[in-house]
């Protein structure tokens, strides 16, 4: 697998069209720190890790509203292997004029678009969402 984290937003994407509850992927502390900021801002339900073989896997609750619509309506993976993207502090996109989320990897750690402008970091763009 070249791209884990294009990996697990078309298995979120893919899932939600679906109808699924839940989702399953391999595990990776990315993946899951991605997750979780998914999880906080109500994305998705929730992620919990499984101990199942040598790597492990999150298993991902996908929310739905009450047309049983998915809660995402767009997940995009802005910065690949092939073309990364970074930005600093004051460049730092906001997604649909605030009502969507910019996923950061940061040297602090991955971070929502909110919460890197309020920690003053940039970093690397890894998705967005609304």
């Amino acid at each position: 697998m070249q791209d884990p984290v294009a990996d697990m937003l078309t298995r979120i994407r893919n899932g939600q069209q679906a109808g699924h509850a839940t989702v399953e992927m391999p595990a990776s502390n990315l993946k899951y720190a991605v997750i979780k900021i998914l999880a906080d801002r109500g994305y998705v339900g929730g992620v919990e890790r499984v101990d199942e073989g040598p790597q492990g896997k999150l298993v991902v609750s996908l929310r739905y509203d009450k047309d049983d619509v998915g809660m995402i309506r767009s997940l995009k993976r802005v910065s690949k292997p092939s073309r990364r993207v970074y930005v600093g502090v004051n460049e730092i996109p906001s997604v649909l004029n605030g009502l969507g989320l910019a996923v950061l990897s940061t040297s602090r750690g991955v971070l929502s678009d909110a919460d890197a402008r309020a920690a003053k970091v940039g970093g690397e763009i890894l998705c967005t969402v609304y």
